[in-house]
């Protein structure tokens, strides 16, 4: 049995070399392999990599920081204290009347700021959501008071809300509610204080709560309305059957965002004190607020580790306040999905 070979190809039938083929090609292509892969695999990290090593400085080392001072009795006036105080900066937090009163201070002012705060800003989107006039030059509008330096915005507001020469009595002197006879002032009781304060508050955030609420209203489909319209919903309506449950996720980011705002709040009660170097919030706290509070503790009264006690009960009550707030908004706004 004989075997034959093949014929070697001849030179004329091997494949050609492709046109432009190289080492030198080879070795680009495959650079710009190894560039894709890393623009795909490692770029986003890197992208995103800054926020979280300036969180990682600023907020997530500054937490544990706090932690830790919170349990040591760290008092800037007397070095020689035990250095470890275990948790007897938080059981002091039981007994003590001040953290009372400028938490009871802190809620008060927060439900007379939130809730009108959003409610309006949700009437006010509505407004803004329809055909009207100019409507650029008002949508731009509402986002002055969010603008304006928030230390000028409340120093106006302190001379709007004086007892003898202010406007806010001059107004409403006007309906028989006051007046130069009968001036109200502001700053002698709780009720009064936490309503000027909560005024300042509304001022500056309703418009830019009502700026997230139209942008969210822009995504509904207008046959929706004009569906409802035909059935017989008027606006009122529509705003809360339609309107609400369809832009359930920005309401829910807006709770959040003003439960944290106003359970820190501190510069409106500061500069609202004549005497505000003091942080007493009223010769007798009217309208002291946690904030304010840690801020005394801290630097006028120099006890750091009481300040950071204080500071960790602010963080665990804004937790619990922001969690009840998001299921009871998710419940009444269409609990969707």
């Amino acid at each position: 049995m004989s075997t034959t070979r093949a014929a070697p190809a001849s030179p004329s039938r091997r494949a050609a070399p492709e046109r432009g083929s190289s080492g030198g090609g080879d070795r680009r292509l495959t650079w710009r392999n190894r560039l894709y892969r890393f623009d795909m695999r490692y770029m986003p990290y890197l992208m995103i990599a800054p926020f979280f090593l300036l969180f990682i400085v600023f907020g997530l080392f500054p937490l544990l920081f706090n932690a830790v001072v919170s349990l040591r009795n760290y008092r800037l006036d007397d070095p020689t204290l035990p250095y470890w105080a275990g948790v007897e900066n938080f059981s002091r937090l039981v007994g003590d009347e001040d953290f009372w009163n400028a938490l009871y201070n802190t809620f008060g002012i927060f439900l007379l700021s939130s809730v009108p705060q959003l409610l309006l800003a949700l009437v006010v989107a509505s407004l803004l959501n329809r055909r009207l006039r100019a409507q650029t030059w008002w949508r731009v509008g509402v986002l002055l008071p969010y603008v304006t330096p928030i230390v000028a915005s409340t120093m106006v507001f302190s001379v709007f809300f004086s007892r003898d020469f202010g406007m806010a009595n001059w107004v409403l002197g006007l309906f028989g509610l006051g007046g130069p006879d009968d001036p109200i002032d502001w700053r002698a009781d709780k009720l009064h204080s936490w309503i000027a304060i909560a005024t300042m508050v509304n001022w500056k955030w309703i418009g830019y709560n009502a700026l997230l609420y139209l942008a969210a209203m822009q995504s509904i489909p207008r046959d929706v309305y004009e569906a409802a319209a035909i059935d017989g919903a008027g606006p009122w309506k529509q705003l809360w059957r339609i309107t609400v449950p369809m832009i359930q996720p920005v309401v829910l980011f807006t709770v959040i965002l003003s439960t944290i705002g106003g359970l820190q709040l501190f510069t409106e009660p500061m500069l609202f004190d004549p005497n505000a170097q003091a942080a007493t919030g009223g010769p007798n706290g009217e309208w002291q607020t946690i904030a304010q509070l840690i801020y005394k503790v801290g630097w006028k009264d120099l006890n750091l580790g009481y300040a950071a006690a204080m500071s960790w009960a602010l963080f665990l009550i804004i937790l619990i306040v922001a969690g009840v707030n998001y299921v009871v908004t998710n419940r009444l706004s269409g609990g969707r999905k």
